[in-house]
């Protein structure tokens, strides 16, 4: 064999090499690039989900005393109809008014620890999707984007669209970058 033909074919089987290289390196980017909206997306909807349970369980807790009380008025008519007569509301409010009837302080309780745990499993779900927006943004603008996304056009998702919940609050604070002490008390209505 003549040496420039064997000089073509080392060059020939290094550019099929270089680009089975690059292929391969494309198809893994672009995994990598799917992969990361696909999680990031399926994060935002665990997001929504933990929330909209959150405030469910928020509601039922809080529905207890209201339940509560409820069962009470009925067992106190059912006492004092039975004692008095169907006429015996004058006497269901003296009965009340001698017994004082309390809701248990356990009740608020259960309340506050539903409301906290809520809160901290959405914090730690809201840090999860920090955590792969970042991962994916990474990818997005590291090296192998340089060389790889000029064929695939990544990302083809709004990343805005799948930001984390705040307030106004929060947002306001950011934006004029001061705060104040938090007031400690009763909530106020959100600004």
């Amino acid at each position: 064999m003549k040496t420039s033909r064997i000089i073509l074919l080392a060059v020939l089987g290094l550019v099929v090499l270089f680009g089975f290289g690059y292929g391969c390196g494309c198809l893994n980017y672009r995994q990598d690039c799917v992969k990361a909206e696909a999680g990031i997306k399926a994060q935002y909807d665990q997001n929504r989900n933990n929330y909209d349970n959150m405030w469910k369980k928020f509601r039922e807790v809080a529905s207890v005393p209201a339940q509560y009380v409820g069962a009470m008025k009925d067992l106190w008519e059912k006492t004092m109809s039975a004692r008095y007569g169907e006429g015996g509301n004058k006497a269901l409010f003296s009965f009340i008014q001698e017994q004082n009837p309390n809701l248990s302080p356990e009740v608020y309780t259960q309340i506050q620890r539903t409301v906290e745990a809520g809160r901290n499993r959405f914090e730690a779900d809201q840090q999860q999707l920090l955590d792969k927006k970042r991962q994916y943004e990474v990818v997005l603008n590291g090296t192998r984007s340089l060389f790889y996304n000029v064929w695939f056009g990544f990302p083809r998702v709004d990343l805005a669209k799948y930001d984390i919940v705040t307030s106004d609050k929060t947002e306001a604070v950011f934006e004029s970058k001061r705060d104040n002490d938090p007031i400690l008390g009763p909530p106020a209505a959100e600004q």
